[in-house]
């Protein structure tokens, strides 16, 4: 064998052991891409865009694809450099991304709900599970540590919760209800408590890295997320009552910080590529799917521009990063050691 085939097989080699846990981050992006156009094109001739009811469709599988593709790399990378797992896990940031597992379940669960209610449920069933583990034992870490750091903490925080609130959205349609409440409530309680450490992080401590600075979106969310599973838990979907109160919090306190976000994009788009720019995706499918929730229970044109406003921005994000993270794979920048 040639020092060249060696050198190549090295490189191949290194490559994959620093495919990191935030491709997941990625396949997460296009689920919410995905679902976020289905629901848009609603069902039979009878959403807001028929048209996209056919690109729905191959968007979803789209995705089902890449998260096989993912998941079978990261396998690999476990199977060939199995040191690799422990020390994503310890890592104070990317600790974090493990849930985005679950959360694609979860949300697969929702976009099946209208196509194959069988797939929906063992897809929910296996979020709801992994959710459940997730949270359970990376809290415990939280709560008993040795390394953590004001400074490490953003909103990245929030993905380990954040999937606890996806549970309801399809457990609820699937008989599971008090088990969504369960869910629902670990997700709000836990929410609510890291805002508060992440705004006196972000107010009384040095500004977050360039490199996390895409995490900001995530702040507007876990509200989005919320607003979805309240409506389904508290039944308010196509109830005469229409939306109560605390709906309207939620969805409000998201559309804020969906604003006040929007106000930073000039300084975002500054900052060099990185795979966290993938944390633009899921928030912004999970904002568009909020105001569709909110178009179809009050019927005003606003919500319905506002659905078309976001789903616009949502699928030009989804073509930038497709464009920028394909140029980065073709340049050797990703899978490199942090």
């Amino acid at each position: 064998m040639s020092n060249n085939a060696v050198t190549a097989a090295e490189e191949k080699s290194l490559r994959l052991q620093n495919f990191h846990i935030t491709f997941f981050a990625i396949v997460l992006g296009m689920a919410g891409f995905s679902l976020a156009v289905q629901k848009v094109g609603g069902h039979d001739g009878k959403g807001i865009l028929p048209v996209l009811e056919t690109p729905a469709t191959i968007l979803v599988y789209i995705t089902i694809a890449l998260f096989v593709f993912v998941g079978l790399t990261y396998a690999a990378k476990l199977m060939r450099h199995p040191g690799t797992l422990a020390k994503e896990f310890n890592h104070p940031v990317k600790i974090n991304f493990f849930p985005l597992v679950a959360k694609i379940f979860l949300v697969l669960s929702v976009a099946y709900l209208d196509r194959d209610m069988q797939v929906s449920y063992y897809l929910w069933v296996t979020g709801a599970i992994l959710q459940f583990i997730a949270s359970i034992v990376i809290i415990s870490i939280w709560i008993r540590h040795t390394h953590f750091k004001i400074e490490h903490m953003t909103p990245g925080w929030f993905i380990p919760i954040v999937g606890s609130l996806i549970v309801p959205i399809a457990g609820v349609p699937h008989g599971f209800v008090e088990i969504s409440w369960f869910f629902f409530s670990v997700g709000l309680v836990f929410w609510i408590a890291l805002f508060t450490i992440v705004m006196y992080r972000m107010i009384f401590h040095p500004p977050i890295p360039d490199r996390l600075l895409p995490t900001l979106f995530i702040l507007f969310a876990p509200p989005a997320i919320a607003f979805i599973a309240y409506v389904k838990l508290a039944g308010l979907a196509g109830h005469d009552a229409g939306l109560d109160g605390f709906a309207r919090v939620l969805y409000y306190f998201s559309l804020f910080m969906f604003i006040l976000i929007l106000f930073k994009v000039q300084i975002l788009a500054k900052i060099n590529f990185f795979l966290s720019w993938w944390a633009y995706s899921f928030p912004l499918a999970a904002k568009t799917l909020a105001t569709v929730v909110m178009f179809h229970m009050t019927h005003s044109v606003f919500y319905k521009n506002l659905v078309l406003f976001e789903l616009a921005v949502l699928t030009l994000v989804i073509l930038i990063l497709i464009v920028v993270t394909a140029n980065a794979i073709s340049k050797a920048e990703i899978c490199v050691e942090d």
